[in-house]
């Protein structure tokens, strides 16, 4: 059986007090009175509640009052203020002290329980993100992954840890983490005390790469007023990344391969062969046998590089990943932009994870970037959300695949325990799978860090963890 949430209700007006906990008692919440602040707080501290209804106007210590040591003690229960005289400035205080939300006396019984129901999810959802955020958050130095697609190439990022390897070659489509992998390379790698210098081969023009590669000698051409090293020599022992390698022309590549051959180049208009120390990571999201084969790109350039190959899956799929990076991405919005994000809704989780993302990573960055900056403080809902993913969701095959049969299910009219059918098919999938957490994950279509999280909330006991 699922325990009831327990609410505190502090309030000094009696009838007011026990109408609130009698409505509360009848609809699924346990409720606890508290005849003013001091009570309240004694009664908060004995019996952690899911949510406070808080009363501001009260003798001796005021809602406010409550409310300010609660946080200055670290206790951050969610709290529903409510008032007869509501003002702008206890408004502010309140908004400033981390009230959930503010209902007005008098009121409908009906919105305090509306209220909470909100409060409560919105709660258990941080938790669950919060959670997710612990257990998920691994991978490998900045990227973060949990997918199996994933496992190789990290046992491949941990063996270069300790290899020196000439030359690396990350493919992948735009978005997928390209330049992250390339940074973790140099920054674990043997050549972390050298430089790390980009190269975006789709920023210069052809007339330009070779003398940034390469530098050139003062006099080389007509704007070369003096001598100018080359990205090469500034790596010195670092490396350099050279980023989308297939937008480079077949003249260019020539010359770089002939470089990485012989291990020296020479500046533009020089005579001197001077010594390719950096090591040199490449990537690209066109495919390069289909290059190779369309003429488009040397094959024994492409050999060359593809000495060590990492291959990138796309975000669509390693869906798994996704609460994990909208985790990272708002925690990191939130502090470099001054907002208090408090997480995001299960309904608009739902449009998030099931949106092909054609731009991978960097869209998903850039959508909930958009979203702390122009969207309200609080939980993030599924309105805040643009419309393209929203829209994308409804009528994309994708969604479909992502959702399943789960998509058939009509909600009846009386409605439904959502809980319980929760818990239900956690159950289900468990007995079906005699236990083991992998095969149970991919019946329900999540992870097998949310189902663990789902075990322990609904106390179903340990399960096996083999695949």
């Amino acid at each position: 059986m699922i325990e009831r949430p327990s609410i505190v209700v502090v309030d000094d007006d009696e009838l007011m007090r026990w109408s609130v906990c009698e409505h509360l008692d009848q609809n699924g919440y346990v409720a606890h009175p508290a005849v003013n602040g001091e009570d309240g707080l004694a009664r908060i501290n004995e019996i952690a509640p899911a949510v406070v209804l808080l009363d501001l106007d009260m003798p001796v210590l005021d809602g406010l009052g409550v409310l300010q040591r609660l946080r200055e003690s670290g206790n951050n229960v969610p709290v529903i203020v409510i008032t007869a005289n509501t003002t702008v400035d206890s408004a502010i205080r309140a908004t400033r002290l981390g009230a959930a939300a503010w209902l007005a006396k008098p009121f409908d019984l009906r919105e305090v329980t509306i209220a909470i129901d909100r409060v409560v999810k919105e709660d258990r959802l941080k938790d669950e993100v919060a959670y997710l955020r612990d257990r998920t958050r691994v991978g490998y130095g900045d990227f973060i992954g949990i997918a199996p697609c994933l496992k190789d190439v990290f046992a491949m990022l941990e063996k270069l840890e300790h290899v020196d390897a000439p030359t690396v070659l990350i493919t992948g489509e735009s978005g997928t983490g390209k330049d992250v992998i390339a940074r973790m390379i140099h920054a674990r790698g043997p050549r972390k005390g050298g430089p790390f210098v980009e190269v975006d081969c789709t920023a210069l023009a052809e007339t330009l790469i070779e003398s940034e590669l390469f530098g050139h000698e003062r006099g080389a051409f007509t704007d070369a007023r003096a001598t100018k090293r080359g990205l090469f020599e500034v790596a010195a022992t670092g490396i350099v990344f050279l980023d989308e390698i297939g937008e480079m022309t077949l003249a260019t590549q020539a010359k770089l391969l002939r470089a990485l051959e012989n291990r020296k180049f020479k500046r533009v208009g020089g005579l001197a062969n001077l010594p390719l120390d950096a090591g040199v990571i490449a990537a690209t999201n066109r495919n390069l046998h289909e290059e190779v084969k369309q003429g488009r790109f040397r094959e024994d350039l492409f050999y060359r590089l593809n000495v060590i190959p990492l291959q990138l899956p796309s975000l669509r799929e390693r869906r798994e990943d996704i609460p994990a990076l909208v985790a990272h991405f708002l925690d990191r919005f939130s502090r470099q932009f001054g907002r208090r994000v408090g997480g995001v809704s299960a309904a608009a989780m739902r449009f998030i994870e099931a949106y092909p993302w054609p731009g991978n990573v960097r869209e998903l960055r850039n959508v909930l970037e958009r979203v702390v900056i122009l969207g309200t403080e609080g939980t993030i809902d599924a309105s805040d959300l643009p419309s393209e993913v929203r829209n994308a969701t409804l009528s994309s095959p994708t969604s479909t695949a992502a959702t399943g049969a789960s998509a058939a299910f009509v909600l009846p009219p009386e409605g439904v325990d959502l809980e319980g059918v929760e818990r239900s098919l956690l159950a289900q999938a468990l007995d079906r799978t005699e236990g083991n957490q992998s095969a149970a994950a991919r019946l329900l279509g999540i992870s097998r860090y949310a189902l663990r999280y789902r075990i322990e909330k609904f106390g179903l006991g340990v399960a096996s963890e083999q695949d």
